[in-house]
């Protein structure tokens, strides 16, 4: 379904694609609905590594300094 807030979303992260995979999620599929139940008022939602990151927009300053973190890491 359109999704103007996520559209929005992964535009300002469209800098970052060369570091990091995104896996988008519809929530609004059955299989999904444990995440509907969770986050059905909070869109978009990201999850880094399997952990929550930031919900609503993109905190940019957050997002690169984990990002930055989990790259350190690897090395």
């Amino acid at each position: 379904k359109p999704c103007p807030l996520c559209d929005e979303a992964k535009e300002v992260l469209e800098p970052y694609k060369r570091r990091f995979v995104l896996q988008e999620v519809d929530i609004t599929l059955p299989e999904n609905s444990a995440w509907y139940d969770k986050y059905k008022y909070d869109i978009p939602v990201f999850h880094l590594n399997g952990k929550f990151l930031m919900k609503h927009q993109v905190d940019v300053q957050k997002f690169e300094d984990r990002l930055t973190k989990l790259e350190l890491q690897r090395d």
